[in-house]
């Protein structure tokens, strides 16, 4: 599939078939991922993979318990065989930023530094890059916030402290869903995003 196709063909997909991913598909795209940009090149972006319904499971029981469960919205999103959280460590871009070719800087110094945290921009792209290769592959992925569970997922998966869980994205062989809430918002004009001052 031409990059063209698979930006315009990618959609938030989320109803899933529980069928596995062929063994090795899940690391290919994840190594493929792994190479957007990096400041400094510091590379601090990792994945926390769940691709067995036992490693699946942990992850819905702690961020959508049984209570809550039986009135979810989209039940077949629970089926994607597969769970990607993109994490990233801070503290590394300041390790990094703290070295003799970048400290002239000053952004090793503090978080408060960057004006721009870019530990977030870097795990962005890596997610993104993500969903477009799961497109080309012929699969479906949602891309989701561990929002207020990040606390609880980080303790029951045995998340290091220094390391933030930034995005989760299910990944699987989709199956026809509704569109979500959002998905009838119109896309603004190019003409009104783009500025040349």
């Amino acid at each position: 599939m031409e990059l063209t196709d698979a930006i315009k063909k990618r959609r938030m997909v989320r109803a899933y078939q529980r069928i596995a991913l062929p063994p090795g598909e899940l690391e290919h795209l994840l190594d493929l991922a792994r190479r957007a940009p990096s400041a400094g090149n510091t590379q601090a972006v990792g994945f926390i993979v769940l691709d067995n319904e036992e490693a699946v499971e942990r992850y819905w029981s702690t961020t959508l318990p049984e209570p809550k469960r039986s009135t979810f919205r989209w039940q077949n999103l629970l089926s994607a065989p597969a769970i990607v959280i993109v994490t990233v460590n801070p503290q590394r871009y300041l390790d990094r930023y703290s070295e003799s070719d970048k400290a002239k800087t000053g952004l090793g110094k503090s978080s408060s530094r960057w004006a721009v945290p870019y530990w977030w921009v870097d795990a962005g792209a890596v997610a993104q890059n993500l969903l477009l290769l799961a497109t080309d592959a012929g699969l479906g992925a949602c891309l989701f916030g561990p929002f207020d569970h990040e606390p609880a997922l980080s303790q029951e998966l045995q998340v290091p402290a220094d390391t933030r869980l930034v995005a989760t994205v299910a990944i699987g062989y989709p199956l026809p869903d509704e569109p979500g809430r959002s998905a009838g918002r119109v896309r603004p004009q190019i003409s009104d995003i783009i500025v040349r001052p």
